[in-house]
């Protein structure tokens, strides 16, 4: 099968699409026919070497977290799958034409959910759930702030933060302020204006998606007792105030994402595929993905 290896960190230049075995289903697993994947802002990070202390891998190495696919193969222990089945998960290796996974960690495509919106869903929208639900845990009234919130990891998070009954403030930059009226937010704030901060009155809760800078400014802006739920990491600023910190990290959950992909086939949930790309095309996406932008990468076979 074609797939793209890492062989060692570095630019774009490390990714090659070359011809590798295809992989056997083990006990629990089931063999993949990758209709798509997406690059998330990990994959790049690890390509780059950024993330090597934190996630060491055995090089070289296919990389890629999300999928959607057709089941053709399945180890005799596996029951709630058959062949034939079209499944989305969040996975390892997807940057391929086939991976194995865990079935547990794969939910069915539901009835009218394409396959490319099914490849750009996984990481993002389990990630903007888990940071809210297991990170910030807002209560009905609550004000939360969601920075980066027209990304998709963003846009999930603002969704989910209303479902629980917050007041959503969602955080972009001055030049998105129009576009983020989709959100449906009750505020939009400019990050990048520090009146605009400044003038923003106190949050029960931040759901952070960007770091650095950013959120070193908002940090005063979060209530005594607050919680910081951030995906990247608590940022060295947080112990200069009297906040909680929730480090949220994605992980697999095939029921959440069932519901979630149920949300985008319904139009609740929104996650935009910004450019498409062929397996091949690997360094060009990649390069694209890094530069930012509104929408997810696909990558198609």
């Amino acid at each position: 099968m074609n797939a793209v290896l890492l062989n060692a960190y570095g630019d774009v230049d490390q990714l090659m699409c070359t011809e590798v075995s295809t992989p056997k289903p083990s006990a629990g697993e089931v063999l993949v026919k990758v209709s798509g994947t997406s690059l998330n802002p990990v994959d790049w990070k690890i390509r780059a070497g950024h993330l090597k202390e934190v996630l060491p891998l055995q090089l070289p190495v296919i990389l890629g977290r999300d999928v959607a696919g057709t089941i053709v193969a399945i180890a005799p222990d596996v029951t709630r799958f058959k062949v034939g089945d079209k499944v989305l998960g969040l996975v390892n290796h997807s940057y391929a034409e086939f991976l194995t996974a865990k079935a547990e960690d794969l939910a069915l495509i539901p009835e009218g959910l394409d396959m490319d919106q099914a490849a750009v869903i996984p990481l993002v929208a389990l990630t903007g759930a888990q940071l809210i639900e297991k990170g910030v845990q807002p209560k009905a009234g609550d004000r939360v702030l969601v920075t980066g919130a027209l990304g998709a990891v963003g846009r999930t998070a603002i969704y989910i933060a209303k479902l629980h009954g917050a007041l959503v403030i969602a955080g972009v930059r001055k030049n998105q302020k129009a576009e983020a009226q989709v959100l449906e937010a009750d505020q939009i704030i400019a990050l990048d204006d520090d009146r605009e901060i400044a003038g923003l009155a106190e949050v029960d809760a931040l759901a952070d998606t960007v770091g650095g800078p950013t959120i070193d400014k908002l940090l005063p802006k979060l209530k005594k007792d607050g919680v910081l739920g951030t995906v990247l990491g608590k940022p060295s600023a947080a112990g200069q105030f009297a906040i909680r910190v929730s480090e949220v990290w994605a992980q697999p959950d095939a029921k959440r994402l069932a519901e979630l992909a149920d949300d985008v086939l319904a139009g609740d949930l929104v996650i935009p595929i910004g450019k498409r790309f062929k397996l091949g095309e690997i360094r060009e996406a990649q390069t694209s993905a890094e530069k930012g932008g509104t929408g997810k990468v696909l990558i198609t076979p």
